[in-house]
């Protein structure tokens, strides 16, 4: 597997600057005598040798120690030898000063600096059997807990699959045991989905194209990638966002993250969905939109908080203007599909109940009316939504307005779904739109509402004859307008006159009485939102 950054395979390493920190290396007082920018270079492995063809022994990594006994005299021949030890990759040299060298060789020191390679020498007399033993010992002790690391953290996130976890709760396990934010993104650094303390994703998420810059050249300090791929096709990466431990064992987290990850996904399919309402397999994308829309919508986030994640999902939200929408009759991959072709920036996501959640992010300068009734027509000319019904609110200029107006386009919505079927509706509603059923909506759940819509059509609830209700509703609903009505239900028009005494016969009302049939459609309208 590729790992974090483009590095091999995971394998513990102390760095140069972390070996000259131990003990019996500090007891031989060394001194950096060159190479002192690249002392963060790792140490896999220590090895003493003291030929003069020693890159040849060397497979890059190691820090070797040398008394220099037989390059004395020859400053060719330790030009040489430091030369082959840079072309072996190795990690550092370190010469011990005394008979062959007593103090540090300018050859050995020149070649070293030219070639970026930190060397070392130790001023007092320092066993290299010694020295050799502590590092190996800490590089075992490491590899050892590494081991365990890994061990642990895959059989925990393995565990948590195998119980049908949600993905978040995987990336919370990898957040808590890196201590450290977590983020999902596509190849194009959006964000799909993050973990951690929320103050501190936040913080993460309100410079994330800088962040992401840094991150993805590799220059970004405590920053971790993994790359997520399934069957052979990278579509995505997975970054820990300033892990403060030992950076090769955040590589090996991340590693075990994506591997989790990947296999989460292909448990949908293709490697590339989540689970989403009602058991369907959703894009990463509609996920992320979905839950910014979702915190948005309920209010369980302040606005203000979310922007950094809208920003970082790929959302403009800078001198913008926000068009909430509410589509009946489409689905979320076919808005965002209609949003793509017409250029327009915006978010959409299904939220349940048979509603498509939209919010579109548009310039000043634009106008948002025209916009979102040319987005409306584009819908309605797709086949699978040509009878999709599309609920606006008016444009906010503040973010922070965005939630109320989304509330406001989802009561738009619910109201004209309880309109009778065949009405004429304009391109898109809006409140202005909906009228007296709007105002009914708002109060279905008060229980004089209630009491009133059930004595007004008690003798029609519960009947055998459920189609009369329907006949009364379209009735009203078009104006009372018998041959609409009679067209709608597709009866004659003395068929239609049947059933409408029917009707006035059971509720003991006058339906060409303006007050009492205002009262039994205003009953009706209630009895439908409740219902709803």
């Amino acid at each position: 597997m590729t790992t974090a950054l483009g590095q091999q395979p995971w394998e513990p390493a102390l760095s140069v600057r972390q070996v000259l920190t131990l003990e019996r290396v500090l007891a031989g007082q060394p001194e950096v005598v060159a190479g002192a920018h690249r002392l963060d270079r790792p140490v896999r492995w220590v090895h003493v040798a003291e030929a003069a063809d020693v890159g040849v022994m060397l497979t890059g990594g190691e820090m070797v120690l040398t008394t220099g006994v037989l390059l004395a005299g020859d400053e060719a021949k330790q030009g040489e030898y430091v030369r082959s030890l840079h072309r072996a990759e190795a990690s550092a040299v370190v010469l011990g000063l005394g008979r062959a060298f007593p103090t540090p060789p300018d050859g050995m020191r020149r070649a070293a600096e030219r070639c970026g390679l930190p060397m070392v020498v130790l001023h007092r007399p320092s066993p290299f059997a010694e020295l050799t033993e502590e590092v190996q010992s800490r590089l075992l002790r490491r590899k050892f807990a590494a081991v365990s690391l890994s061990e642990a953290v895959r059989t925990e996130l393995t565990g948590l699959i195998t119980a049908g976890a949600p993905v978040q709760r995987l990336l919370d396990e990898v957040a808590r045991h890196g201590g450290c934010p977590v983020v999902v993104t596509n190849l194009a650094h959006r964000v799909l989905a993050t973990a951690g303390e929320r103050a501190a994703v936040d913080d993460v998420l309100r410079d994330w194209e800088r962040i992401a810059r840094q991150a993805g050249a590799g220059s970004a300090d405590g920053w971790i990638r993994a790359e997520l791929s399934c069957r052979g096709e990278r579509w995505g990466r997975l970054l820990l966002c300033g892990y403060r431990g030992d950076r090769a064992a955040g590589r090996l987290l991340a590693d075990r993250a994506a591997e989790a990850l990947v296999l989460h996904r292909m448990l949908g399919g293709d490697g590339t969905h989540v689970q989403g309402p009602g058991g369907s397999w959703d894009s990463w994308e509609e996920q992320s939109a979905r839950n910014l829309l979702t915190d948005l919508v309920t209010g369980a986030v302040p606005a203000r908080q979310l922007l950094p994640r809208a920003r970082a999902a790929g959302l403009p939200v800078n001198r913008r203007v926000f068009v909430p929408l509410v589509v009946r009759g489409g689905d979320a991959a076919l808005l965002d599909r209609v949003l793509r072709l017409l250029g327009l920036p915006g978010v959409a996501a299904d939220l349940g109940d048979d509603r498509v959640t939209v919010l579109l992010s548009l310039a000043p300068d634009q106008d948002a009316r025209a916009l979102a009734a040319h987005f409306a027509a584009r819908l309605r000319s797709e086949p699978d939504a040509s009878r999709a019904v599309v609920a606006a609110a008016d444009a906010r200029a503040a973010w922070d307005d965005v939630p109320a107006g989304l509330r406001e386009a989802r009561h738009v919505a619910d109201a004209v779904a309880d309109s009778a079927p065949g009405l004429d509706l304009p391109p898109v509603v809006r409140l202005r739109d909906i009228h007296l059923r709007g105002l009914v909506r708002l109060l279905r759940d008060d229980p004089r509402v209630q009491s009133f819509a059930e004595r007004e059509l008690d003798g029609l609830l519960g009947g055998p004859d459920e189609d009369l209700l329907a006949v009364l509703r379209t009735y009203l609903a078009t104006g009372r307008n018998k041959s609409r009505t009679a067209q709608l239900h597709h009866v004659s028009r003395p068929a239609l006159y049947r059933r409408l005494e029917a009707i006035q016969g059971r509720l003991g009302v006058d339906l060409d009485d303006f007050e009492q049939a205002a009262s039994v459609h205003i009953a009706l309208l209630a009895h439908d939102a409740q219902q709803g």
